[in-house]
């Protein structure tokens, strides 16, 4: 059955996506993250990590991303593989990425392991929802055009005094959209076949730039090389999303409201501490593996906390930093209020979902 064409006021995200985006987008602090490495087989070369399984939560499903190596010379690989020797990881996880790459020379894996380990932050989910919302607008299925200059203002940066963007924001919009274009998910999901369990394969990109256009002609750009190297941004993009077919197909999708989305970027953060975003998807994913319950939906608070990486010692900041989170997401009008549900075992959180805000739809139906 086809989705229902959404409301002028909402506008779907496949669910399939939905199920995995906060596995997708576990950061270096998580527990289940492994040590990205690099990989050869008989189709090419890759950098790859891991989110593996929590059997201890049915939601907590294992998920590889990967970057593929293209055109690399057997040489080339050598030289790729001695630099990735100076990558290190327990760096990172103390003291931020830059500390982790710094002995790295070569510019373009420096920013191959960024991409790889910040791959799909808040700022980068912002992106998506935002394209997935005027997928909606222009209907025109999974193919969707947009300046560049849009999506900045989108994003809430500031204009400089020509009324442009500053190239620091320019050239990370860049290599954000390149990031989400190359950086292929590895999903596997179980499949019976008569008495024989086996195994479904889904390899996906989140989405892919099909073309892209510059104002000044004479201009010199290339896509992979600006996100690789240098620091520019095309003046135009049309990429098609990748996860769609939830919204055509099968009408398995979530339902957001357009007035309630607000993707600004905090002036002077980073977007790895935007843990509204953070909230928000991993609630829209939980709804797609939990049925609600009188609009409500409960969720292991040690659950919460891993995925909002909120995983530091210090319990009473985590708990001030998760509150204040459920705070914004009510007051954006998502939920419409959570309270703690203590156990023996675990601690809960039960959220009462606005359903004008958030729905979920699977075959036409709410669920």
């Amino acid at each position: 059955m086809a989705a229902k064409k959404s409301e002028g006021a909402n506008f779907p995200v496949d669910g399939q996506l939905m199920m995995i985006l906060p596995r997708a987008s576990a950061s270096v602090k998580n527990p289940d993250v492994r040590l990205p490495i690099l990989r050869s087989d008989g189709e090419g070369y890759y950098m790859e990590m891991r989110v593996e399984a929590d059997d201890s939560e049915e939601s907590e499903v294992a998920v590889t991303r990967r970057i593929p190596l293209d055109n690399l010379t057997s040489e080339e690989w050598q030289d790729l593989k001695q630099q990735y020797n100076n990558f290190d990881l327990q760096a990172c996880i103390i003291k931020g990425i830059a500390s982790g790459i710094e002995n790295i020379q070569d510019r373009k894996l420096q920013r191959l392991c960024t991409a790889l380990l910040t791959f799909l932050n808040p700022r980068q989910v912002s992106i998506v929802l935002y394209l997935y919302q005027e997928a909606a607008r222009q209907q025109n299925g999974s193919f969707v055009n947009f300046r560049s200059n849009d999506l900045l203002e989108s994003l809430g940066y500031s204009k400089t005094s020509d009324g442009g963007f500053a190239s620091k924001v320019r050239s990370q919009l860049n290599r954000d959209l390149v990031t989400l274009h190359r950086t292929e998910l590895v999903l596997a999901q179980s499949l019976h076949k008569g008495n024989s369990l086996g195994a479904k394969v889904t390899v996906k990109s989140v989405l892919r730039i099909r073309g892209y256009e510059i104002d000044n002609v004479p201009r010199d750009f290339d896509l992979v090389k600006a996100a690789d190297y240098t620091y520019e941004l095309a003046d135009e993009y049309t990429i098609s999303l990748e996860f769609f077919d939830g919204i055509v197909r099968s009408g398995d999708y979530v339902l957001f409201a357009n007035n309630s989305l607000d993707i600004k970027q905090k002036l002077g953060t980073n977007a790895k501490n935007d843990y509204k975003t953070k909230l928000l998807v991993y609630l829209a994913s939980r709804m797609k593996w939990d049925k609600l319950q009188d609009g409500n939906l409960t969720v292991s608070k040690s659950y919460l906390l891993k995925n909002l990486d909120l995983l530091g010692s210090n319990s009473s900041r985590n708990n001030q930093i998760f509150w204040r989170t459920v705070e914004e997401l009510t007051q954006d009008g998502y939920i419409l209020g959570a309270q703690e549900l203590p156990g023996q075992r675990k601690t809960s959180i039960q959220f009462q979902i606005n359903p004008q805000n958030m729905k979920n739809i699977f075959l036409g139906n709410d669920v």
